[in-house]
């Protein structure tokens, strides 16, 4: 589905998982610990999310390097009922402590029903559709959502307040493809213009502002400045639930008073999260709705297609496409971020077998 770049590499999923691991493994993570956060790595990268792939590598290392982030998961319960639980993750790397909770959250709804966690003292966890594919292999929707420092203002102003504040939902189906829908509340996630700035490339004039509060193609100028909400007002109200949802309802964090991993090396990012899984059982037979599931998407892929289209994708169609074609033939990497990691494996002792 995508051509290859002249600057690219490509490098097996499993070459580069495995490789992603022992770096992390240098610095104390436990091994098991390490290929979670390597797999939720890879896994962006395979699906095309490059933002949130191994370009993130030099950040988490450097952060653990540092001492503002515990290597080793380790999370308590802080309050908890049935369906619901708080949980501080002690300054656990994200996606480690993440997909620990989210199987907690799982389990907690194949009692009730339904179940909601909430997370705080955690740091970036990465692709946040990663947590919510776990729940459809267990016949659930599943939903989750992570607050951030602040990267773009409310709507109307031009101080950062918010994170971009992803989320994701996915939900099962039968024959058909599993729906997941995973987004940031701005136009574009914060790891694209970061990428662009690492390859000295314009970008859009619709993705952010400069701190002067004007349009700008610079990603360096868009990187201290502020990103845009989507669809404008709306994006910025989903922002702020979100953060309702992590932060406040956590009882932690929120909007300009977290910290910026590339930015504070002194102080702990104070990340929160959303999880939550819907057990569809509780409400009708799953075979049943994964059939109607099959009946919708079949009809929207029917749909009368507008001029110029060529096919009509449901959401997250591309990325599990690219993923089996990635898979398959390899995990395009770029020149830039084949160094980066080449420069870790020096400094981490590692053998660099991504050649």
């Amino acid at each position: 589905m995508n051509s290859l770049t002249t600057d690219e590499k490509l490098i097996p999923a499993k070459q580069l998982n495995d490789f992603c691991s022992r770096l992390f493994q240098t610095l104390g993570v436990p091994a098991d610990e390490a290929d979670v956060n390597a797999d939720n790595l890879v896994e962006a990268d395979l699906a095309g999310v490059e933002s949130h792939g191994v370009s993130r590598m030099p950040i988490y290392l450097k952060r653990i390097r540092c001492g503002v982030v515990n290597p080793a998961c380790s999370f308590k319960i802080v309050t908890e009922a049935a369906a619901t639980a708080v949980i501080d993750a002690e300054n656990s790397m994200g996606a480690a402590v993440s997909k620990k909770i989210m199987e907690m959250t799982i389990q907690k709804a194949k009692k009730s029903g339904m179940a909601l966690c909430v997370v705080r003292n955690s740091n970036h966890y990465g692709m946040a559709s990663y947590y919510t594919k776990m729940a459809t292999s267990h016949g659930m929707i599943g939903m989750s959502a992570t607050n951030g420092p602040p990267r773009m203002a409310p709507w109307g102003g031009r101080d950062p307040y918010f994170g971009t504040n992803p989320f994701a939902v996915s939900i099962p189906a039968n024959q058909e493809l599993p729906i997941t829908a995973d987004m940031a509340t701005s136009v574009v996630a914060r790891g694209k213009i970061i990428i662009a700035a690492k390859k000295n490339q314009t970008i859009p004039a619709d993705w952010a502002m400069d701190r002067q509060g004007n349009f700008t193609t610079d990603p360096n100028e868009a990187l201290v400045g502020t990103v845009l909400p989507f669809a404008g007002p709306k994006g910025s109200a989903i922002a702020l639930l979100i953060d309702t949802m992590t932060g406040v309802l956590a009882n932690s964090m929120f909007g300009k008073h977290l910290n910026d991993m590339y930015a504070n090396f002194e102080e702990p990012s104070w990340t929160s999260h959303y999880f939550s899984a819907i057990d569809i059982a509780a409400f009708q037979p799953v075979t049943d709705f994964c059939d109607h599931m099959d009946q919708m998407i079949r009809e929207i892929k029917a749909n009368t297609k507008a001029a110029n289209v060529q096919e009509i994708f449901l959401p997250g169609e591309i990325e599990l496409r690219r993923r089996s074609e990635r898979l398959a033939n390899g995990v395009p990497i770029s020149a830039v971020v084949f160094e980066d990691l080449k420069k870790e494996a020096l400094v981490c002792g590692v053998p660099f077998d991504l050649n």
